[in-house]
């Protein structure tokens, strides 16, 4: 076994004993004080059968037949959700011909960051990861399923629905992805047709119409952002199929998986006499190897923050600095947009998870004493699903080698010697840094900052002319409990037309830049948070920065003692509109990003 990943392994089950000890107690006594319908009355049955078929209430009123919840983040507007529609009455019917029943537990929030990005509602999206937790929990403690499946994909969705789950990780938890949309307009023409509209040189009817020919149809938008490490994740962590994700929403295959999926779930619950809880499945060493194909895929900086959070929800006590260590030692194995030109359908064809798994494993980068849904070690994921010539679904090796070099590699020829993803200390903080997505010739800028407090300060500024120079923008309080975290989009078309320009660039914020970090370096999730005591709230125009991604390097070349004997620079926030205040309690009570930026 390579020796970071072992050292680092023993190191987070060390750290977390006492408390993983508590959680998993508390989920084996949950089971047996609270077994799933066990303890109803005939009252809580009779309320939760009433809607139910003739047939099903005669299975389920003895309270002994398999039942499983079926938890949604189905709606219309969210093309990764879409196809969800008729998963219901699908699972429904699967489990029928099993003998078995199964009811909607509970539908979930599903909002989508491509309609928020830039708007009002971007500062609700960090905590709909929390509400989906707590709305997974609601329709999970009526008590009435032997297992779940979860039925969300994306960006703070699905990781919502695992910290839900993990609360209840008693029960056997099982997530049926969707898939992605057919391939539209390539990355590359999208992305300089971005720059050429904030240059002003296509009008917004020319970029809808590229916009369009990006997210034209129902499936998961197909660049490598948080909804497809979602997937990714799920598949590492062991609770969703192998080299299921990325298999097109309206396939023969994927109607197959669907019902392998909802067999699978029968014979995880305790009735079935092959009990597989979630709190089996998701350890330190399963985490581990999610984090590791995080970082070998290039995947999201979103999950810095989902994964301690999901990992807290397990009793494991996981630091950035476990990511940024494993980080050093995991090879980058693909490129995919936005780390390359290439989409997740491409990463699938050439072999997708499965590829990423079997190659991982030959090096020794992954924990083998793990479990999965299937009851199985990591030799069933080097395997793939397809249909054999009677429509039947058959697991097959994987290729041995790769289907495109330039999208997905083998472990002894990786793009990079490392996963891309370093933690920046210094006096400003703590902040991360996705260096996949950038050119070595720019992991390291030194360059006076001028400061903004909102995406559009800054655009204003760009459209004056005042920002073509060497360059550190600095945008604070745009953290959890300032404005909750919202991701910056806006500001990655301008800050590459200047780093074009031969500019050195770079963006240090509180807030977050997620999946579709880009070419400039950013140095996010800054913590603490310009508003709770960070130094970026210190900060003035012209102070010099440096950035040093090489050495993990965050400074501002002030001197310490004049830097902390400045006044903190004062938050107006502005007027809350569109549901925000709502939320009020939430930014209140709101962890720093380190510490996974939760409520709870």
């Amino acid at each position: 076994m390579n020796p970071v990943i072992e050292k680092v392994t023993q190191r987070l089950i060390g750290r977390s004993q006492k408390n993983r000890t508590a959680y998993l107690a508390k989920m084996q006594s949950t089971m047996q004080n609270n077994p799933p319908k066990k303890r109803l009355s005939c009252g809580n049955m009779a309320h939760a059968l009433a809607a139910s078929p003739d047939s099903d209430k005669t299975n389920l009123r003895s309270g002994k037949n398999i039942n499983l919840g079926i938890i949604t983040a189905y709606n219309d507007m969210l093309s990764a959700h879409q196809p969800y529609a008729d998963y219901p009455q699908m699972i429904k019917q699967h489990a029928a011909n099993l003998g078995v029943t199964a009811q909607v537990a509970c539908a979930v929030p599903a909002m989508c960051d491509g309609v928020t990005q830039g708007q009002p509602g971007m500062e609700l999206s960090l905590f709909s990861r929390d509400v989906v937790a707590m709305a997974t929990a609601i329709g999970l403690t009526h008590n009435m399923f032997d297992a779940s499946l979860f039925l969300g994909i994306c960006d703070k969705i699905v990781p919502g629905m695992v910290i839900g789950a993990l609360r209840f990780g008693h029960l056997p938890a099982l997530f049926v992805p969707a898939g992605p949309m057919a391939s539209g307009i390539p990355n590359k023409q999208k992305a300089a047709k971005r720059q050429e509209f904030a240059q002003g040189k296509i009008d917004k009817e020319e970029m809808l119409d590229v916009e369009l020919s990006s997210y034209h149809s129902a499936g998961t938008c197909t660049f490598y952002g948080t909804a497809n490490s979602n997937q990714m994740l799920m598949e590492m962590l062991g609770v969703q199929l192998p080299n299921s994700s990325f298999v097109h929403p309206h396939s023969d295959l994927r109607k197959a998986l669907n019902r392998e999926i909802v067999r699978i779930a029968v014979d995880n619950t305790q009735a079935s006499g092959n009990y597989r809880p979630l709190y089996e499945i998701v350890t330190e060493k399963s985490l581990v190897n999610a984090i590791v194909g995080l970082l070998a895929t290039g995947g999201s900086t979103n999950h810095c923050l989902h994964l301690i959070a999901i990992a807290k929800a397990a009793g494991i006590d996981l630091h950035l600095e476990d990511l940024d260590e494993l980080s050093t030692a995991v090879p980058l194995l693909a490129r995919v947009y936005p780390n390359g030109l290439a989409d997740v359908n491409h990463f699938h064809a050439a072999g997708g998870i499965s590829f990423l798994v079997k190659e991982l494993r030959k090096q020794g980068f992954l924990n083998e004493d793990v479990s999965n849904i299937l009851g199985q070690g990591l030799d069933y994921f080097c395997n793939t699903p397809e249909l054999n010539g009677k429509g039947e679904l058959v697991w097959t090796a994987i290729n041995e080698v790769s289907g495109d070099e330039e999208v997905l590699r083998p472990v002894a020829n990786p793009f990079s010697g490392n996963g891309g993803l370093r933690l920046l200390d210094g006096n400003l903080g703590k902040a991360i840094i996705k260096v996949s997505a950038i050119k070595e010739e720019h992991y390291i800028v030194e360059a006076p900052c001028k400061i903004f407090h909102s995406q559009d300060e800054f655009i204003e500024s760009f459209n004056k002319g005042e920002l073509f120079q060497d360059l550190v923008a600095v945008l604070r309080f745009q953290g959890p409990a300032a404005i909750g975290m919202p991701e910056l989009h806006k500001l990655t078309p301008l800050l590459g037309i200047v780093q074009d320009q031969g500019r050195q660039v770079a963006l240090v914020t509180d807030g977050r830049m997620s999946g579709a970090s880009g070419k400039v370096p950013a140095a996010i999730h800054c913590s603490p948070e310009a508003l709770k005591g960070g130094m970026l709230a210190k900060l003035q125009d012209g102070d010099v920065i440096r950035l040093d991604a090489t050495q993990g390097v965050l400074t501002c070349l002030v001197d310490d003692t004049e830097l902390a004997a400045r006044e903190a620079a004062h938050f107006e926030p502005e007027a809350t509109n569109l549901g925000r205040d709502l939320f009020e309690i939430f930014r209140v009570n709101v962890s720093n990003s380190e510490e996974g930026a939760a409520v709870f």
